[in-house]
């Protein structure tokens, strides 16, 4: 007999874009209703980069949310990022990781890293003092082809970090393909993943299905099939190094449609049901609550939360599109009928 419910921990998002005025406080409540908190990314514009701009960002933020939720702030890394700052954000209980953004990989990141090597003291210190680095894990070389500058990645900087940096706690954000699954299983225990609702479910395939489609186009950028089998299997596995980060990234309707279209995908508002359908077409309920709940909490040295939520089956249509910031948002599975539902 199938599984009619499921209660499980309240989660946590691991990795989470809530922009800032307006769409932040249309898209901020879809997360807290699901999840206590989430590691908030920090590619505003201007980057949040000081102790100052992440407080004040996180109680535009709580604001936004409302009870119930807290934001987990995160520096963004510059080629000039002062050890002294992080460890007082660290201290003071403001910054709990630190976002490499390779310069030119992703949405805002203009601001970021352009050699692994100008951010050594930085390295350092957040070694000494247990600050976690999450890395956007692409390379931005032009020679190198977009589908594959993730295993290139691999090679050229994150092997390079791990020997250099031996006690430094490092999550693969968004992780995307087989190389990368590989990596963080065979790695040590202090390297962990992030694994986001679209690798699970879409292949490259979706960006050309019967056109152009802007509303499939993320970054890192959906892979082959093979690729996507390799990370499914990842996140099923029962492995504690591979846990839930949405990367829910709103950008408006018009921004997603246009001659250059905004890499990002909005997955915030049925998240859960998205990662719940995967795990339960795998087989592999029992390990749900875990991959949501505690890996990521464990990884991070953050208490398990205490309350529970209850997702129960039941169909249900996500809508084509959704208010936000004066025009509209089209989310993941726009129109699609989802078998969970959160009670």
């Amino acid at each position: 007999m199938e599984t009619q419910s499921l209660t499980i921990r309240r989660p946590d998002d691991w990795h989470l874009h809530l922009r800032d005025g307006d769409m932040l406080a249309a898209v901020a409540p879809y997360s807290a209703r699901q999840f206590a908190r989430a590691i908030i990314m920090p590619n505003l514009v201007p980057p949040v980069t000081t102790v100052a701009a992440a407080s004040a960002y996180r109680e535009r933020i709580r604001a936004a949310a409302g009870p119930g939720f807290e934001p987990l702030m995160t520096c963004y890394l510059t080629d000039e990022a002062s050890p002294g700052e992080l460890e007082r954000g660290h201290a003071e209980g403001v910054w709990v990781a630190a976002k490499l953004y390779p310069a030119g990989a992703t949405t805002n990141s203009a601001s970021g890293v352009t050699d692994i090597r100008n951010i050594a003291p930085a390295l350092e210190r957040m070694q000494r003092i247990g600050m976690p680095l999450l890395v956007h894990g692409e390379v931005t070389d032009p020679a190198i082809d977009i589908f594959d500058r993730e295993a290139v990645f691999i090679d050229r900087v994150l092997t390079g970090v791990l020997r250099d940096f031996p006690a430094l706690k490092v999550v693969f954000e968004h992780i995307t393909t087989a190389d990368a699954a590989q990596f963080v299983a065979g790695g040590p225990k202090r390297l962990a993943a992030t694994i986001t609702p679209q690798h699970l479910h879409l292949s490259r395939n979706a960006i050309f299905a019967g056109g152009l489609r802007p509303h499939a186009y993320c970054l890192p950028v959906l892979k082959r099939e093979r690729h996507r089998l390799a990370v499914r299997a990842a996140a099923v596995s029962g492995s504690p190094k591979f846990f839930l980060g949405t990367d829910s990234a709103p950008h408006l309707r018009a921004a997603k449609e246009s001659g250059c279209g905004c890499a990002g995908i909005f997955n915030a508002p049925h998240a859960l049901e998205s990662y719940l359908s995967v795990f339960e077409e795998e087989g592999a309920l029992e390990r749900f609550e875990a991959f949501v709940s505690s890996n990521g909490a464990l990884f991070y040295g953050l208490p398990l939360n205490e309350g529970t939520i209850r997702l129960e089956r039941a169909a249900v249509t996500v809508p084509e599109q959704l208010p936000a910031a004066g025009s509209t948002l089209v989310p993941f599975h726009a129109g699609e009928t989802l078998g969970w539902r959160l009670a």
